[in-house]
């Protein structure tokens, strides 16, 4: 399945190169590499996603017995390259939530993980979040793990 998210990668570079803008894959790869960062094996978690029959509500996945929600940011090679904004989480139907920021080659860079409580009480007044605010949380990566495949 790694080979298969480099070649999705790969072929979304080349796009990017040729046409300007890159395909929107940074949900689907935050998903599959979030589930990786919080234990859930490969194969376990395809299985997973292949037997759903609709996408679930208010959350990604489910991983013992807790529904994840994944957020996941790419800089834009066009404006300077830097995150400056994360979305807040749209939806409370999640018991975590894992941030995920990728370089302009969809390495991670960073993995931060909150509780949805903790979540809540930190964020509740504001209407837009930085990732500086995001890295308050517990930190899953910071730098390029193990489980998910540095590009060459």
């Amino acid at each position: 399945m790694d080979r298969l998210r480099e070649q999705l990668v790969d072929a979304t570079l080349d796009w990017e190169r040729a046409i300007g803008i890159a395909p929107a894959i940074t949900a689907s790869l935050a998903e599959y590499d979030a589930a990786a960062l919080v234990g859930f094996p490969r194969a376990d978690y395809a299985a997973a996603m292949h037997a759903m029959t609709d996408p679930p509500k208010g959350h990604d996945f489910v991983f013992n017995g807790a529904r994840y929600l994944v957020m996941g940011n790419r800089p834009s090679v066009k404006r300077g390259g830097l995150v400056t904004w994360v979305p807040k989480a749209a939806s409370a139907d999640w018991d975590v939530l894992v941030w995920i920021l990728y370089d302009s080659q969809y390495d991670v860079q960073e993995a931060w993980q909150w509780e949805a409580a903790a979540y809540a009480k930190a964020f509740a007044t504001l209407k837009r979040l930085s990732p500086a605010q995001l890295r308050r949380g517990k930190r899953l990566v910071a730098a390029r793990p193990a489980a998910v495949p540095a590009r060459a």
